[in-house]
């Protein structure tokens, strides 16, 4: 009898197992990130060396994201808990949504009482999604703990058919629910489920409205939770120190260019077990390094 099994990295991830040592992965995502901030270069198959647990993986495909039939769906989520001078920054968000390319679906939603409150569906209509842009409602602890309400958001997504999806988060990452200090359970749950359904997530630190954004501690927590969630699902992390950022489009062109850099890569690899297992990427290209989420999940 065949199972089905599932593994995640920087998009959704399913396996086929064919006898109890042999497991088929199909659909990873992975980018390539060049010193410097410099473009990445053409990543052939030939170039990735991939290990599952510590076992060998073989690359059966890899081809660049933006050739992917699914194409990507590009989630925007704004904590509404965030400070009303965030509106200064809407002028960036927009040209964001407005330079996407044809194939990317952008989907514009808000963080309020522990849900994803969807302003606007994926959709390639980027005028849709520019309107969906509004101020946040600007009442500390509104989205509840920013972290439920993206696991509620990851429970919720279809498991299949494939597709590819990446989540931009603006938000303190201050969480009112377990306040200040390590290993949050909320924290550790949304990146679970983005491992699972193979989500990277960007984040952005922007304060909190009310006394606990001005709070050193609690700001301080906020940008560490931040920096795990994004560095375990194979995303990236924004901020500049305390302060809120000058401009955002600089954060937004780094995304653009990890983007015009990320393949989808299908794995064979053996021996692997139920529950999380690590993921570790390498290429054989000079000055380039692979980035992936820390954990695959086999269900």
């Amino acid at each position: 009898m065949t199972k089905q099994l599932i593994l995640t990295s920087t998009a959704f991830l399913a396996l086929a197992v064919g006898s109890a040592s042999a497991v088929t992965m199909s659909s990873v995502i992975v980018t390539a990130e060049a010193s410097k901030s410099a473009p990445a270069p053409l990543i052939t198959q030939q170039d990735v060396v991939a290990q599952v647990s510590k076992h060998p993986a073989e690359v059966a495909t890899w081809h660049l994201l933006r050739d992917d039939p699914a194409g990507l769906e590009l989630w925007i989520m704004i904590d509404d808990g965030t400070n009303s001078n965030v509106g200064i920054q809407f002028n960036d968000i927009k040209a964001f949504i407005r330079q996407q390319p044809r194939e990317v679906k952008v989907a514009v939603g808000y963080l309020r009482n522990g849900s994803v409150m969807v302003a606007q569906a994926p959709s390639t209509d980027r005028e849709a999604a520019v309107k969906a842009v509004r101020l946040p409602i600007a009442m500390p602890g509104i989205s509840a703990s920013p972290y439920i309400a993206v696991a509620d958001f990851l429970h919720k997504l279809p498991a299949v058919p494939f597709q590819p999806r990446e989540i931009v988060l603006i938000s303190s990452g201050i969480d009112p629910y377990y306040g200040p200090g390590p290993q949050n359970p909320y924290l550790e749950s949304a990146f679970n489920d983005a491992q699972k359904a193979g989500v990277p997530i960007y984040t952005i630190y922007y304060s909190s409205a009310g006394r606990s954004g001005r709070a050193f501690r609690q700001v301080n927590w906020g940008q560490n939770d931040l920096s795990e969630l994004s560095e375990a699902t194979g995303g990236k992390f924004f901020w500049q120190g305390n302060m809120n950022p000058v401009s955002l489009q600089p954060y937004f062109d780094e995304i653009n260019r990890r983007y015009a850099g990320q393949y989808v890569m299908r794995l064979d690899v053996a021996n692997v077990h139920h529950g999380f297992e690590r993921l570790q990427l390498h290429t054989e290209s000079s000055n380039v390094k692979l980035v992936g989420p820390l954990q695959v999940y086999v269900q």
